[in-house]
């Protein structure tokens, strides 16, 4: 990229660069110029006005310059930023204000990325030189959303005053005000080595020195954004650098708000929220893959004896799956390694071929330990036995429904499940009578909801 300036210069002298004749005036043939920033080895390329091909950025200063104060132009072009920097420096160095602004705007429109990498190094650098106002907003940007890239640094006492209250001036600062506070007294404090270090042995006039320090920032804080604990803890220790007028009303204005007061009270920063947004909630997995909640609800109701069902939003009891078929296995055995000892439990299973939805309600314990033939009984729900050959029985209730595998030891490849429809049951399930085998079953532990 090439930029042009024609608009302050005279005329082009773009002819005489490249003329072997120096019409430069001199006194006894000697130039003095007196430039302390600018480093021997760059002041001496920039004096030589011999082109030299692009292979470096000190050779590129060689034809940088001289081509901007003889034609007007500036070619930017296959140029290593750093570089693009430096010449900026320079050209302040040098009076040369036009070409300084034209390429601090040229680096924040094109080289924003580069500007925040060397983030320290460019605030540095604009600071220190008091100028590059353009430059000193994008920095400050960066800092109101970082404010640590400055606060945290471990030379923070060093900061320029001008940029500290540059800093301060932002409403947008991202930070609570108190740590605001804290680190501009940890900055006035470092800016005077003679205060004592104990807070209790300050005089008036120690106290007067950090007042003096500290006249360009204390305007800037935002003291009746101040909770009480925060004025009490950080303000009051170091309330005599405030003007007693100041003071009398941060206090009046915490005991009444809405009374006005003299002093200038500053908007509140907008501090933006840095939490991340919550996660949008992941849909809902079903707790089971063969009923429903319309399903649990009317179970539930049955295990209270309600005359009617629950509603799917007043279900009193969770739903634990202990046991799923398509993810445990199939075997008789995997029903007794899981749910041995479980009580208050419920059996859903899906007809394969039918999809027809069978179940049942334990509210014992699982026992494999009875004697055939020996039903264990209870008066809550259904009578449940269960038969003493594990390796083909699984969940049984009484004669009438009961899961079973004789050939296969698999659930769902025998019709080997049965049930008998005309048994003592209340809630009639299946109208015929038949054996079937399964395409899934899931057994629940039942909790009481708290």
């Amino acid at each position: 990229m090439a930029l042009k300036f024609f608009d302050k210069l005279s005329q082009n002298f773009i002819e005489l660069l490249n003329d072997k004749i120096d019409y430069n005036s001199n006194e006894n043939n000697i130039k003095t110029i007196i430039k302390s920033r600018i480093s021997a080895q760059i002041f001496d390329v920039i004096l030589n006005d011999t082109y030299h091909p692009f292979s470096s950025p000190v050779t590129l200063v060689t034809f940088v310059l001289p081509q901007y104060i003889y034609g007007g132009i500036v070619n930017l072009e296959s140029v290593e930023t750093k570089f693009i920097f430096e010449l900026m420096l320079a050209a302040d160095e040098f009076e040369l204000e036009e070409l300084a602004n034209k390429i601090e705007t040229f680096l924040i429109e094109t080289k924003a990325s580069w500007l925040r990498t060397h983030f320290s190094m460019v605030y540095d650098t604009i600071f220190d030189r008091k100028k590059f106002d353009d430059l000193q907003n994008f920095c400050n940007d960066i800092i109101a959303k970082h404010p640590g890239l400055i606060f945290e640094r471990s030379d923070f006492n060093s900061l320029p005053e001008s940029a500290l209250v540059s800093l301060l001036m932002r409403d947008n600062l991202q930070m609570k005000e108190v740590k605001i506070w804290d680190y501009v007294i940890k900055w006035g404090i470092s800016q005077n080595s003679t205060l004592p270090t104990n807070l209790r042995e300050w005089s008036n006039e120690n106290f007067l020195t950090l007042k003096t320090t500290l006249q360009q920032c204390l305007p800037y804080i935002r003291y009746f954004h101040l909770s009480v604990d925060e004025v009490l803890d950080s303000i009051k220790p170091y309330k005599k650098i405030l003007d007693e007028q100041l003071w009398d009303e941060i206090n009046q204005h915490l005991l009444s708000p809405e009374r006005p007061v003299e002093s200038i009270i500053l908007p509140a920063r907008s501090v933006l929220v840095t939490e991340l947004p919550p996660r949008a909630e992941e849909p809902k997995k079903p707790f089971s893959t063969i009923i429903s909640e319309d399903h649990a609800a009317e179970i539930s109701s049955w295990i209270d004896l309600k005359t009617t069902i629950y509603s799917t939003a007043d279900i009193p009891y969770k739903f634990e799956l202990i046991l799923r078929g398509s993810r445990d296995g199939f075997a008789p055995q995997t029903f007794w390694d899981i749910c041995l000892g479980h009580a208050g439990t419920i059996l859903v299973m899906k007809v394969k071929g039918t999809n027809e939805i069978l179940g049942g309600y334990n509210p014992l314990a699982w026992n494999n330990s009875n004697i055939k033939n020996k039903w264990m009984e209870t008066n809550d729900s259904f009578i449940f036995s269960l038969k003493m050959y594990q390796h083909r029985y699984g969940p049984y209730f009484g004669y009438d429904f009961y899961m079973r595998s004789l050939n296969s030891n698999n659930f769902t490849i025998d019709n080997d499940c049965f049930y008998e429809y005309g048994g003592c049951y209340e809630k009639t399930i299946r109208s015929s009578q038949n054996c079937f085998s399964i395409v899934d079953y899931e057994i629940f532990k039942i909790v009481k909801k708290s």
